[in-house]
């Protein structure tokens, strides 16, 4: 059927939609820690979750595009993006993060339109990993679980974020020198 064949696009696409929605729901709560700032956090949770059953839809039915290759990776760019600018506004988060974050997102997505007509870069599974590292560290801070279980979790806060830097930045790392190896070869 030709709408199965477009629901992983279409499931991207809802993603990238929800990054605003869930922007302005963190930012309405202004840090308070109330019920749109527990909406925030859950739809944030629910669109990157996601992010598994556009990918698991599109191989189990053998409908992978260059387009969702390219969007998948944009979507969970938008979203954790928005999530990391959204905290850093808060004070929840050191500006700087955001900033080695987003250079780091920002710099593969434009390599990523740089190089689409000779060949689509697909999320290496370094890059999967950081993006999980990301997810785990995002969602654990955007939740206000220190109102249920006190402020020992911004230990727990520090730590994932802390490991989701450290990916992000290995990561990009590890594009460069794979694409630089790429282009020697096709040279040679």
């Amino acid at each position: 059927m030709a709408i199965h064949r477009q629901l992983p696009n279409a499931i991207t696409i809802v993603r990238i939609l929800c990054a605003p929605v869930f922007l302005w729901l963190l930012l309405a709560d202004g840090g308070t820690d109330g019920p749109l700032r527990w909406c925030a956090a859950a739809l944030f949770i629910v669109a990157i979750a996601t992010d598994g059953i556009d990918g698991y839809l599109a191989r189990r039915y053998e409908i992978v595009s260059d387009l969702g290759k390219l969007l998948d990776p944009i979507a969970d760019k938008v979203l954790t993006g928005l999530a990391f600018i959204g905290l850093s506004i808060l004070g929840e988060l050191p500006w700087w993060i955001t900033i080695v974050v987003l250079v780091r997102e920002i710099g593969i997505t434009v390599y990523r339109f740089m190089v689409v007509s000779d060949h689509v870069l697909a999320a290496a599974w370094m890059g999967k990993l950081k993006t999980v590292a990301q997810s785990v560290a995002l969602s654990l801070a955007l939740l206000p679980l220190w109102t249920l279980v006190g402020e020992w979790i911004f230990w727990v806060n520090g730590i994932t974020m802390a490991i989701a830097v450290v990916l992000t930045i290995a990561s990009g790392i590890d594009y460069v020198v794979t694409e630089l190896r790429s282009s020697r070869k096709k040279r040679a």
